[in-house]
């Protein structure tokens, strides 16, 4: 079965179609990771400043 070069270019074609789609998908769900790590580091800063906020007012009594 031989192929011409209409063929084969189209399989390129679509096959670089199909690798960026699949890199796109990749980034995507990376993307929303990163997204949630930020928001679980941003809750412990939270709760750090709420800490430091209670020792400055102990500090501050004595």
């Amino acid at each position: 079965m031989a192929f011409g070069v209409q063929e084969i270019t189209l399989a390129i074609i679509i096959g670089t179609l199909a690798a960026i789609v699949y890199s796109l998908r990749v980034l995507v769900l990376m993307e929303r990771r990163i997204a949630r790590i930020e928001g679980h580091i941003e809750r412990v800063v939270g709760k750090v400043m709420k800490e430091e906020v209670k020792i400055e007012r102990v500090l501050r009594k004595r």
